[in-house]
């Protein structure tokens, strides 16, 4: 069984501490993200998974046994690294086969279990190429099949996808979810693309300063942030984030513009709020609010608009083509249905 308990570690270098008391329990064969900025440490938490990093305090279990103490080599584990870690002087097949000679695993099964990766993973026809021969997309493919066949209770990718261009990381990112739909190992995958966390994971872990801001499926993350930053840090382009106080049931900014909440929870007029809006929920209304077009980036199937509402700027995503230009005029109206609310001063959701 590949469930992985990460119960209260922490992680000192000298008398840093860039873990604050982690704790995640992920299912066996469940797909679970660790996503958020550089520096939050993710990447220290997948290596002290893996056994590459000692703990400084808390315990680690991978399958019911606390691997603390464990080498690498001795916790069931294979490790796909955002360098490929290629062999260059062996061919794909040799590179998929290395670790399981070195554990003298029987010709044939080695064979066998070649083979089988290489179909799962379109390799049959590179089976006798060397790296150099291959496209980076290529080479993601030969480090996924060495971790393959080793047939391991969990799998653990650190950014393996961040070395390759847009088109083939969508490519790779299709890829790398089908292979978990069929294996069904668990599997823990550190990322600093929250694209990549959206459309993979079973669940996301966002980090932020060593520690776990929120915990839940994607789209809870997305519909029901609990604070500013994973509201600001899910969903492209990110949630618009207004300044401004409670007046009856709207929302005013500083320049005196109303934005119509609908309504307010009791009490939140008491304290400072943030207001949270989607770039998505905004929608064109020649009867709303006033903005001024700052830039307009046309997608094809939708067109991003950076309005300024007063002095606040406001990203707009829209299904419509915009016959306007910068420096015009339009009128936008709010789903009041969507919006969010944050207690200034703690950055929490208010819910409701």
């Amino acid at each position: 069984m590949g469930a992985v308990t990460i119960r209260d570690v922490r992680k000192s270098y000298g008398n840093v501490e860039v873990l604050h008391g982690v704790s995640i329990d992920i299912n066996d064969g469940e797909f679970v993200i660790l996503v958020g900025p550089s520096g939050c440490g993710k990447s220290t938490l997948l290596r002290m998974i893996a056994g590459l990093e000692d703990i400084t305090d808390g315990d680690i279990a991978i399958g019911g046994i606390v691997v603390n103490d464990l080498a690498p080599k001795d916790r069931d584990i294979a490790m796909v690294f955002q360098s490929y870690a290629l062999y260059p002087h062996m061919t794909v097949e040799e590179n998929m086969a290395f670790s399981l000679k070195l554990g003298r695993v029987p010709r044939d099964e080695i064979k066998q279990r070649v083979a089988s990766a290489a179909t799962v993973l379109g390799l049959e026809p590179y089976l006798q190429r060397y790296p150099r021969h291959l496209s980076g997309g290529q080479r993601q493919r030969v480090a996924m099949g060495r971790a393959i066949v080793r047939n391991p209770q969990l799998f653990l990718f650190d950014e393996p996808l961040s070395n390759l261009d847009a088109k083939l990381r969508v490519q790779m990112r299709s890829e790398i979810k089908l292979n978990h739909q069929r294996l069904k190992t668990t599997t823990v995958y550190v990322t600093h693309d929250q694209i990549e966390a959206m459309t993979m994971a079973d669940r996301i872990v966002v980090m932020h300063s060593g520690h776990i801001e929120q915990m839940g499926t994607p789209l809870e993350l997305y519909d029901q942030p609990k604070n500013l930053f994973v509201a600001g840090f899910i969903g492209s382009p990110a949630m618009n984030i207004v300044k401004g106080e409670i007046a009856g049931s709207s929302f005013k900014l500083a320049d005196g513009t109303a934005i119509d909440l609908g309504s307010v929870p009791a009490g939140v007029s008491d304290c400072p709020i943030t207001l949270g809006l989607r770039p998505e929920h905004l929608r064109l209304d020649p009867n709303g609010v006033q903005a001024e077009i700052v830039i307009i980036e046309p997608t094809g199937s939708e067109t991003l608009v950076t309005l300024r509402v007063g002095s606040q700027d406001l990203i707009g995503v829209f299904r419509e083509r915009i016959a306007a230009g910068p420096g015009e005029r339009i009128g936008i109206a709010f789903d009041n249905t969507k919006m969010h609310l944050f207690d200034a001063q703690t950055g929490n959701r208010i819910a409701r």
